[in-house]
């Protein structure tokens, strides 16, 4: 239904990065079940760029970054950038709560959205960096089959609305699908018909319920 992203690129050494130790031997792979269930990338850093712990998502994508680097199980600049702009400002910035993002864009679809804070590990005595890699592609993706389910679309509503939410322009729909400029308009007319009923709908549901109770 939707497109989909291949890569060729070499992955980071992933017993490296999930089997590695913090400096007491006191290993992080007590949830590395937890972090793989996760769908958005999780990265676990030490404030000098050392790779404490990757999940399977940050692997793959950190394998995406270093696509022109000569070595694949290091963080990715575009990354370490990001966590560097909250170390410089750790003595101005207290605040252990502080989240700084920031979006890592390759291509249309690739975008990441990489969000850094401090993580606190009191029992281990030390504070790591804690990384998470939303991939906007697949978040997107994931929204579209659900939109798709709700407004009824068909495979070929759900490709164009796909490609409308990540704002392609009708031409470049067009394009991608190999369809006419027309047609796309066509189709777009009865997804927001479409759409426009189930909101209709949903509103009057709504209502209903606020009468009932």
């Amino acid at each position: 239904m939707f497109p989909t992203k291949t890569s060729n690129q070499p992955g980071i050494e992933t017993e490296n990065l999930t089997k590695c130790e913090l400096e007491n031997s006191q290993p992080l792979y007590f949830f590395e079940e937890v972090l793989e269930g996760l769908k958005d990338g999780v990265l676990i850093l030490s404030d000098t760029g050392e790779i404490l712990h990757a999940n399977g998502v940050a692997v793959h994508i950190s394998s995406l970054l270093n696509q022109d680097s000569s070595q694949s199980n290091v963080v990715p600049s575009a990354i370490w950038n990001i966590c560097q702009s909250l170390i410089d400002n750790r003595t101005l910035l207290s605040n252990k709560f502080l989240v700084i993002s920031s979006d890592i864009v390759l291509d249309r679809s690739n975008v990441f959205r990489t969000r850094v804070r401090w993580l606190d590990l009191d029992r281990l005595g030390i504070s790591c960096l804690l990384v998470t890699i939303e991939d906007r592609y697949e978040s997107l993706k994931n929204l579209v089959k659900s939109e798709a389910i709700k407004y009824q679309l068909t495979s070929r509503e759900a490709e164009i609305w796909f490609f409308y939410r990540a704002q392609y322009s009708y031409k470049d729909i067009a394009a991608e699908l190999y369809i006419t400029i027309n047609t796309v308009k066509k189709h777009m007319k009865n997804i927001h018909a479409k759409r426009q009923a189930f909101l209709a709908f949903e509103e009057i549901e709504n209502y209903q319920h606020q009468r009932a109770s």
